[in-house]
Parts: structure tokens; C-alpha cells; sequence
């Protein structure tokens, strides 16, 4: 095993954003060296949550077990909590101490506005669905930062919006250099455009 990814799991979580990631994490295929990530899931607790789609998922530890050491990564999918109210805070100061260790994080849909209010985007370049949901976040001041982009790697930061699950996992393997990069384009070319041309690509890999 390459490592451990963690990703958050809460209520509301947005099934379609972060399954490219994960699986091609986990399976390993195409990947510079054999080998795959160990998904774990963490939850507030590990009391079950329903994702928006209605699968029950329990995390494996609890945000509080938590620790950048020994972590590769830490995945924040959107959820409609994420807009709610301050339930989901704890993670974004989890990601907060994460990136103060030079640990990646990844963070799509609601919660870059989980990072924007945690003041986290202000000074990183990084995108979301549209500029104004973040301008609409307490503590966001960071809109000369923002890019127009499917998904935007800053340093140890990697966002994206609800859209682009394909773009957020390509951002993900660029980060952890699993991919040489003209395998990385073919999965890209492949999974977002259905381009045939990248089949080959890959199986050569």
C-alpha cells in the first residue's frame, strides 16, 4: 500500500463528486509504481450518515482521531450541510492543521465554501461552482484568487465545483504524482470526453 486517504464523510454528502477519486485511487491501475491508497472514511463520529443519494455509510474513525501524520490526503466532498449552518466547521479547521503541515487537501462543491469561510482560500488560487458562492461566505476575501477553471491545484490545496468530479480526481493524481503525465491526460481524455484515443494510452501503461 502506497498510503492512507482519508475522506470525510457526513450527512448530505454528495455521492457523484468524489467516486473517480477514490476508485482509481484504491484500484491502482495505470499507476507509476504497483500498488494502491487505502481509502479510510471519517465521519464527526462514527455514528452512520446518509449521503444525498440515501447510502448509509459508517465512517471508520471519528474527526477527532484525526492526525496529518501518516495521511496522504484529506477528501472533503460537498454536502447541502455545508450550507446549513457551522455543523460541518470542524472540518474545515481539520483541513486548516492539515495544510499547516504540508499535507494535501481536496475540496470540492460546498465545501471550498466550508474553506473560504475558514479563511483558508484568501491567499490560494482556487475555484468552486462561481465566484459569487464564495463572495456570499463570511471571511472570504480571496475573489482576486479565484480561477475560472474545471479544477485549480494550489501547492497542497486542490478545489473544484459540483461539476467537475472528473477534473477534481485528475487534480488529486497530478498532487500525488501517481500518473506520468501523458498517462494522466489519456485517464483525463478518457473519463471526460470519452476520447478513444486515450484507451490506448492507458492499456500501453
Amino acid at each position: 500500500m502506497k498510503g492512507i486517504v482519508h475522506h470525510a464523510v457526513y450527512d448530505t454528502l454528495a455521492d457523484w463528486e468524489t467516486g473517480h477519486a477514490t476508485a482509481h485511487l484504491r484500484n491502482g491501475s495505470y499507476q507509476r509504481e504497483p500498488g494502491a491508497y487505502e481509502v479510510v472514511t471519517v465521519g464527526l463520529t462514527t455514528d452512520p450518515v446518509v449521503t444525498i443519494g440515501g447510502l448509509r455509510i459508517t465512517p471508520d474513525l471519528a474527526l477527532d482521531q484525526l492526525s496529518p501524520a501518516g495521511s496522504a490526503l484529506l477528501i472533503l466532498p460537498g454536502a447541502t450541510l455545508w450550507d446549513a449552518g457551522g455543523e460541518l466547521a470542524p472540518f474545515a479547521r481539520k483541513a486548516r492543521e492539515f495544510l499547516e503541515a504540508g499535507v494535501p487537501v481536496a475540496a470540492i462543491c460546498g465545501a471550498t465554501a466550508g474553506l473560504a469561510r475558514e479563511g483558508l482560500l484568501n491567499e490560494r488560487e482556487h475555484t468552486s461552482g462561481v465566484v459569487q458562492y464564495l463572495e456570499a461566505q463570511e471571511g472570504y476575501t480571496g475573489a482576486k484568487r479565484y480561477l475560472d477553471q474545471d479544477a485549480v491545484l494550489d501547492g497542497d490545496l486542490i478545489t473544484a465545483g459540483p461539476t467537475e468530479p472528473v477534473a477534481f480526481a485528475r487534480e488529486i493524481f497530478r498532487r500525488l504524482d501517481i500518473y506520468r503525465p501523458e498517462v494522466l491526460d489519456a485517464w483525463f481524455r478518457l473519463f471526460a470526453r470519452s476520447d478513444p484515443s486515450a484507451y490506448e494510452v492507458l492499456m500501453a501503461a
